[in-house]
């Protein structure tokens, strides 16, 4: 039985609650003017913005439970996810500085989810004896 990495879980966990709180600060901000200044300051328009925000928010909850379970192609949808948005970021932000952060939080995750008892527990067989308590 190959046991879930701390690591792992708390990341997963960390995911899955920053996303869920996220989700609600961006809900109750939707109508407030200084967010719709910035966001009208993007080349991106509005409406797309906030659905990479939602379908962001989404795919990261969906990867964290998954990750949870083994799934090994939860944290390549996380880490890929993440990069596409980061490159968006890059190119369409006028606040680039804004994204040092979240880049930060970004290598350290992504780090945590490839390190060796992660990729272990990841693999076919460490997904398969821990779903089923082998």
């Amino acid at each position: 039985m190959i046991k879930r990495p701390t690591s792992v879980s708390v990341v997963a966990w960390i995911l899955i609650a920053m996303s869920g709180i996220s989700l609600i600060a961006s809900t109750v901000s939707l109508n407030n003017p200084m967010t719709n200044e910035l966001m009208a300051k993007s080349i991106l328009p509005v409406p797309l913005q906030y659905l990479m925000l939602y379908l962001g928010l989404l795919i990261t909850i969906v990867a964290g439970i998954a990750m949870l379970k083994g799934q090994n192609w939860a944290r390549f949808l996380y880490v890929a996810w993440s990069a596409i948005g980061i490159a968006i970021g890059l190119f369409t932000s006028p606040m680039k500085a804004a994204m040092i952060p979240g880049l930060v939080v970004f290598a350290v995750i992504t780090f945590f989810l490839f390190r060796p008892k992660a990729n272990e527990y990841f693999s076919p067989k460490g997904a398969t004896n821990d779903a089923q308590g082998v």
